[in-house]
């Protein structure tokens, strides 16, 4: 088979083919009946171009600034949990990331330390949970600063939403033998995934490295997790407090309602990313490009505003930066490449959505991504869900979800 595949949807047949069961479940894994998980996508699908049939046709240039960063494209690694899909994990994204010229996102949940992941993408930023005390919370955002992290990523939006109508995926909490002999069934079905463990010489690792404290071991995912279900939600003066510990540019990531960008921008931050976990939060929240607009509109001229949820293609991309996204986080797409083909299959991804980018100002007759307005989209009426606003907010049901149900 080619390594190389021509789209993300590819990569995604691949990643299923080739993963066994329950480590493919956590990829796709949405909330609940998935309502969320399905509109960030279908969401895309209402979005229309306004092409011209002449104008500049030169090169195009994509690059733009992330929280001070120079990017080479609109496009970022978004922060995820353990990635047992490849041994490399996230230091193999980091290094594709760094070789495409864009930043990378690390989770606080990583299966890798963050001194490697800086030492593999200098531009690397640590991302956050309220997880244990406030000196618990400061000794993490030191050990990310010392390390190089040049920025901070903030997630608060989390309701542990349980009970996912397609069953949630087993992840064991720890590799003994008897939690090996349990998934060998499913294990040696997939021999392509297990030979690439087994030629790294290592075991899928299911702690959570980046969450130890001092000289102490790395809890386990399940003890990193249940650790952070334990403690008590944040208010918008921890946020603040985030910002003046950390010293130097954050983001909240989570933000849906332009109530909360606001008070966000009181906090102190220098970025939002417009998102809902990717549908793994509060199932019903609408599709993250919907709320994306009139947040871009209320704070944009005050901080950097992304985007993440649902991108699949370069073309979704161009959408986002012009409903008003600085740039746009990447999840699961850059997952199954990883899944794929290690690194070389997340290069892939970036590389298919820089070209998707690329054609598309081709046909909006753009040189640059900066240039990208709403008069490039055809928004259908309705199509935004104005959250958080001084008028009631206009809520209804999604055709897709409701057709879906």
């Amino acid at each position: 088979m080619n390594p190389w595949f021509e789209t993300v949807a590819e990569a995604h047949r691949r990643a299923k083919k080739r993963l066994p069961k329950s480590v493919y479940g956590a990829l796709v894994a949405g909330s609940e009946r998935g309502q969320t998980i399905d509109d960030n996508q279908a969401a895309f699908t209402e979005l229309g171009f306004a092409p011209h049939v002449a104008g500049p046709i030169g090169e195009r240039d994509q690059s733009t600034t992330v929280m001070g960063q120079q990017v080479s494209m609109p496009v970022m690694i978004s922060p995820t949990g353990v990635q047992a899909v490849h041994p490399d994990g996230e230091v193999a994204v980091a290094r594709a990331a760094a070789a495409r010229g864009t930043a990378m996102g690390l989770s606080s949940f990583a299966s890798k330390p963050v001194e490697e992941v800086v030492a593999a993408n200098p531009m690397t930023f640590f991302q956050l949970y309220w997880c244990g005390s406030k000196d618990d919370i400061a000794a993490r955002m030191a050990r990310a600063k010392a390390a190089g992290a040049v920025g901070l990523i903030l997630t608060l939006d989390w309701s542990f939403s349980m009970g996912r109508d397609w069953g949630s995926p087993v992840i064991p909490e720890k590799l003994d033998l008897r939690t090996m002999a349990s998934f060998a069934p499913q294990v040696i079905v997939k021999p392509r995934w297990l030979t690439t463990y087994l030629r790294s010489g290592a075991l899928p690792d299911l702690t959570a490295p980046n969450m130890a404290l001092g000289d102490a071991p790395a809890p386990g995912f399940f003890g990193a997790y249940g650790e952070w279900m334990g403690t008590t939600a944040p208010d918008w003066s921890d946020v603040a407090w985030v910002c003046e510990q950390w010293d130097g540019p954050v983001m909240l990531k989570g933000v849906m309602r332009v109530d909360d960008a606001r008070r966000a921008v009181d906090a102190g931050v220098a970025a939002i990313s417009v998102s809902n976990h990717g549908g793994n939060n509060l199932d019903g929240t609408p599709a993250s490009i919907r709320a994306l607009p009139v947040v871009a509109d209320a704070v944009g001229h005050e901080i950097e505003v992304l985007l993440d949820g649902g991108i699949r293609r370069g073309s979704d991309v161009v959408k986002a930066v012009a409903l008003g996204a600085r740039a746009v986080m990447i999840g699961r797409a850059y997952l199954w490449g990883l899944a794929a083909n290690g690194q070389a299959g997340v290069e892939n991804v970036l590389d298919l959505l820089r070209g998707g980018i690329d054609s598309a100002l081709l046909g909006l007759r753009k040189t640059n991504v900066t240039e990208l307005d709403r008069s490039d989209i055809v928004i259908p009426e309705g199509f935004e869900r104005r959250l958080g606003v001084d008028t009631p907010a206009q809520l209804r049901v999604p055709d897709s979800a409701a057709e879906a149900v």
